[in-house]
């Protein structure tokens, strides 16, 4: 059996400046919890929403990279799939995609 991927989507209620036109970070991690979901039926994967500014409830490793996002003035959401950011600002389902499958995934 394959290990589970858990997919992190960081962000903050308040837009990114710099994506002003684009979904907010919420509404990004509802449609790729979604995608993800239809792109790769009955294959189980988390999915987290972490709030940059907001991480009392969070591990080390999520509290790390929040800050992390905060500090290098990253376009959020950023989306990180087991350690590997996929996606700045206006993430791509191709690229999130194909970093499932590299993960065993198989799409249908």
């Amino acid at each position: 059996m394959k290990k589970t991927v858990e997919i992190c989507v960081y962000g903050a209620e308040v837009l990114c400046p710099s994506c002003v036109n684009l979904p907010s970070s919420k509404e990004t991690y509802e449609w790729l919890e979604a995608a993800v979901a239809r792109k790769f039926p009955e294959q189980e994967f988390t999915i987290s929403y972490i709030d940059i500014f907001n991480t009392q409830e969070c591990d080390g490793d999520k509290k790390e990279f929040a800050t992390r996002v905060v500090e290098e003035d990253m376009f959020y959401p950023v989306v990180v799939i087991e350690g590997e950011i996929v996606g700045e600002g206006n993430p791509k389902l191709k690229t999130i995609y194909s970093e499932m499958e590299k993960h065993g995934y198989v799409a249908s």
